[in-house]
Formats: C-alpha cells, sequence, structure tokens
C-alpha cells in the first residue's frame, strides 16, 4: 500500500468525536457543574480532546478542567467511559475522570472563563438530572456509584451500563 492509497483508507475511516470532563465534589458529595453560554443545561468542568494535536483523553480533561474554571487538577481514576450516538454529527466517547473532593478554598477560587461560562454550583446527587442532559445525568450518577462502590471503569451507551445483566 503506497502513502497515498493508505491517506486515502484512513480519509474513508468513520469519525467518531472525544470529549473529557472532570468529576469534581465537596465533603459532602455534592457535583461541580458549570453552566455554558452557548447552550442551555449545565455540564462538567470538561470538552473536546485536541487529538490531532496529540491530546489524550487525560490530558483533555485536565486542560479544559484548568481553563474553565482555573484549578489544576490531578485527575484520579477514569470512573467511566459513555458511547454517545449523536443527531447531525459523529458519536461521541466521553471520558470522565475522578476530580477528587475539594474544600471551600478551592471553590473559592474558582474563576470563570467568562467567554464560555456564566456560573458554576455545586449539586446534591439526587437534583442532578434537573440540570444536565438524559446522557449525563445517567453518566455522573454512574460514576457517582463506581465511587460508592470502591472503583473500577464502568462502560456506558449513552449514559446507560452495558455489560451487565446481558446488556
Amino acid at each position: 500500500m503506497t502513502i497515498q492509497d493508505f491517506a486515502t483508507y484512513i480519509a474513508g475511516l468513520p469519525r467518531v468525536l472525544a470529549g473529557a470532563a472532570a468529576l469534581i465534589r465537596d465533603d459532602s458529595g455534592r457535583v461541580l457543574l458549570v453552566e455554558p453560554n452557548y447552550r442551555a443545561g449545565w455540564a462538567l468542568p470538561g470538552g473536546t480532546v485536541e487529538s490531532d494535536d496529540g491530546e489524550t483523553p487525560r490530558q483533555g480533561a485536565r486542560r479544559e478542567t484548568l481553563e474553565e474554571i482555573g484549578l489544576d487538577i490531578t485527575l484520579g481514576a477514569l470512573l467511566a467511559v459513555d458511547w454517545v450516538h449523536g443527531e447531525a454529527r459523529p458519536p461521541v466517547v466521553a471520558y470522565l475522570y475522578d476530580g477528587g473532593v475539594l474544600d471551600e478554598s478551592d471553590f473559592q477560587s474558582i474563576r470563570l472563563q467568562e467567554e464560555e461560562l456564566l456560573s458554576w454550583r455545586l449539586v446534591p446527587r439526587d437534583e442532578i438530572t434537573e440540570y444536565v442532559s438524559v446522557p449525563l445525568g445517567h453518566r455522573i450518577l454512574a460514576a457517582l456509584d463506581v465511587l460508592a462502590e470502591g472503583g473500577g471503569t464502568v462502560e456506558l451507551e449513552n449514559g446507560h451500563r452495558v455489560g451487565r445483566n446481558g446488556a
């Protein structure tokens, strides 16, 4: 296969987008959500993985967290990987990392990226789905379950667990 044939082959392969985020909590278990100014609803600190520049999902989640809320957090375990189908866009593989439990001084030092975000808040588990999209809500709840169960990574499709009970 020539270099040109290989390039043509690669260009014809299916495309998938990648996103990565951090699940940050306070000592009472509330989850940090951010409010974007470019769409309705809330999100986790995170965004698109710049894979064309060689960025990995973990690096992307850390970079986006620093850019969006001004905190440079060393991320913990990969909690969830979610394959999210889309309309009018390729699927997204969403990686969700443990951003840890922060203290009050950490939260006070948050500086929002004003070009993209309006506000932030800490949301209790039972209110998460009132703020975020259905797949993201399921992803966050599944990640919180992983933390409560003591570790591991959960595989999701559109926010729902797979690999369990014959799924």
